[in-house]
């Protein structure tokens, strides 16, 4: 899935090239994860005033409304001049004056959602149960954060893919900040102390910036609004790398199964406390 360092990479891809355009008309494929909750025709005469992001979410502000936008697990969004034929796993499309958005989407867990803006009730709904972001220099007050984590009676693997405390985080990146924060995955989150909490911010700080850097990762379907993978994946630390050595001790990565997702950790680096 793509996750908020390819979501952020695919934003600036494309942001600075769509602002201003005016939407001449759209087309929509089979249908996706959310119905766009009005008719196509509303977007006709739009003009795209901004492409901003929040958390895996790519919104785009129009004159009249949002236009919000999700990868799903194998989404990827092109924007060019001109683009080939459509593809069976095109599903979405606005073409502008200044050029073609396309979404490709083979799963279909993606989707585009017309709103009225971020108070409109279906957005809100989405956005207002994410957590801060790891990017910007945005600053927290780590007492606030330690108490949202110990609210939370999960371990901390699974509290961050639900992206309510720090935002955008899914099995790549989760992975590789508890490494950098040195914090076993099935940590209780309810038990984290105020260090612990501190050395996780600063590593979701870091990792992300660090993929943004590298393009993102693309593991199967994913590029950016250019068509360039990213190549963060060559990078991680433990993700993908079971029974492989660690860079920093040499014990093999291991691997287990959180909520049916595959976490990757240090078992001497990552010691359970």
């Amino acid at each position: 899935m793509p996750e908020l360092p390819e979501v952020e990479v695919t934003r600036r891809s494309f942001a600075g090239r769509i602002v201003g355009a005016c939407i001449l008309d759209s087309w929509f494929g089979k249908p996706l994860r959310w119905p766009l909750g009005a008719s196509s025709e509303m977007l006709k005469g739009c003009y795209v005033l901004a492409v901003r992001r929040r958390g895996k979410y790519l919104l785009l502000d129009l004159d009249e409304g949002m236009l919000m936008l999700h990868l799903g697990m194998s989404g990827s969004v092109r924007f060019a001049p001109d683009l080939p034929p459509r593809g069976p796993h095109d599903h979405f499309e606005l073409r502008t004056t200044k050029g073609i958005l396309r979404l490709n989407d083979p799963r279909r867990f993606g989707a585009v959602m017309l709103v009225e803006g971020e108070n409109d009730p279906r957005a809100a709904k989405l956005l207002d149960r994410l957590g801060v972001e790891p990017i910007d220099d945005q600053q927290v007050d780590l007492d606030i954060l330690t108490k949202a984590f110990r609210c939370r009676p999960l371990a901390i693997k699974q509290v961050l893919l639900s992206g309510t405390v720090i935002a955008g985080l899914g099995n790549i990146y989760a992975s590789e900040v508890l490494f950098h924060a040195r914090i076993h995955p099935e940590t209780p989150a309810s038990g984290l102390t105020r260090v612990q909490v501190g050395r996780i911010w600063r590593a979701a700080r870091d990792v992300v910036d660090r993929a943004i850097e590298q393009g993102g990762s693309s593991l199967r379907n994913y590029s950016d609004a250019k068509g360039r993978n990213g190549n963060f994946q060559f990078h991680t630390m433990v993700y993908g790398r079971r029974g492989e050595p660690c860079h920093v001790c040499g014990q093999s990565i291991e691997m287990v199964r959180q909520g049916q997702r595959a976490t990757y950790f240090c078992g001497y680096c990552q010691k359970r406390k």
